[in-house]
């Protein structure tokens, strides 16, 4: 409303410059301002806001009523009937936290399809007291209920029950590629340390795999050794043959699932994979949330690339300013291998010249 009165009071007016009078007077028509919408604050409407410490055990829940000042604590037991029932004797409205962990999200949709408002907070973003030393459930959860009331929750997305199996077959996948590398190294380095060594070529391909089976396994002179060694690969045949089983369901539920229109669009991608792409899409979820966050010095947004492990860190502190090289992924899953995952070398500033080791005398 103020940007209009504005615009409509000044438009057409002239600005007479300070440095020239009389003569050589500047008639600079005014450009009407147009309106920028204010951006409505996040405001606690509810009266109880109610934190919640959960654990596998129990809950150290308290709730702190807005209009008396009323703090109220209790431990309950970790079952969502007895958090509701226990909710009911609160005066309403009311709005609940607690933090992401490996509770999960089932208490959030619990409580939401009840009505209740229920915030699952990024515990890294969490304000703590700098000088709070003495961390208790109950502290913890009274923390809570009053950064919920103040609106210093960051909160975390809440999947969909079938996002979270999505996430769980995904990360299944994952584990059993470690657990197979593991299985192999174990393998490889038994038959090492008993100077056996394969000189064919590439490890863990067929003919690698006959030659396990055929010349290894006669040179080791031991039974109890033998039977390690059969232990051994029979552990790495199981595994394989795992992320076989692994790597269909997730090739099925690719092409059918609620992702696949994001995996088709991230296959178009150089080195993006099916497998690659639905993990990418199952874990991030929701793209849009991943809006804004320019770099002036990077000179490129990059929430998708920080969250992925591929953005590098500047460093400011010297004349230069040079750009380190991007770090390793997190979760080597998630990253696209490949083309993409190419380190990117960042020039120097123009008319630094190149590095000289200082000799004598310099």
């Amino acid at each position: 409303m103020a940007g209009q009165f504005g615009a409509k009071a000044y438009e057409g007016a002239s600005v007479h410059s300070s440095h020239s009078r009389g003569e050589g007077v500047q008639h600079l028509p005014c450009q009407p301002v147009p309106d920028q919408p204010l951006q409505d604050s996040q405001v606690f409407i509810e009266r109880t806001s109610v934190g919640l410490d959960v654990h596998a055990r129990s809950f150290a829940a308290a709730a702190i009523d807005g209009d008396t000042g009323e703090l109220v604590q209790a431990r309950l037991s970790p079952s969502y009937e007895a958090v509701k029932s226990w909710l009911a004797g609160l005066p309403g409205p009311i709005a609940v936290v607690y933090e992401a962990g490996p509770t999960g999200f089932g208490l959030a949709r619990a409580l939401t399809s009840q009505g209740v408002r229920c915030v699952v907070a990024a515990p890294s973003k969490l304000q703590r007291p700098s000088g709070d030393r003495v961390k208790t459930d109950a502290r913890d959860a009274v923390h809570l209920a009053r950064l919920l009331r103040l609106d210093e929750i960051t909160p975390v997305a809440v999947p969909t029950i079938s996002q979270e199996s999505a996430r769980d077959l995904v990360r299944a996948r994952e584990d059993c590629r470690g657990d197979l590398m593991r299985a192999r190294h174990r393998l490889s380095k038994l038959l090492l340390r008993h100077g056996i060594v394969y000189e064919g070529g590439d490890a863990w391909t067929g003919a690698h795999d006959a030659w396990l089976r055929k010349e290894a396994a006669l040179q080791l002179g031991s039974t109890a050794t033998r039977t390690a060694f059969d232990s051994g690969y029979e552990a790495a045949l199981a595994t394989k043959s795992r992320r076989g089983r692994l790597d269909s369901a997730i090739e099925e539920l690719a092409a059918e699932s609620e992702f696949a229109p994001v995996v088709r669009r991230l296959g178009c991608l150089r080195g993006v994979s099916t497998l690659t792409g639905f993990a990418l899409a199952v874990e991030i979820g929701d793209w849009h949330r991943f809006t804004g966050g320019y770099d002036r010095l990077l000179r490129r947004t990059h929430p998708v690339r920080a969250l992925l492990g591929l953005l590098p860190r500047p460093r400011t502190d010297r004349q230069d300013r040079q750009l380190p090289r991007p770090p390793a992924p997190g979760r080597s899953g998630l990253a696209p291998q490949g083309p993409l995952h190419r380190r990117e070398d960042h020039a120097r500033p123009v008319g630094s010249g190149p590095r000289r080791r200082a000799g004598p005398g310099r």
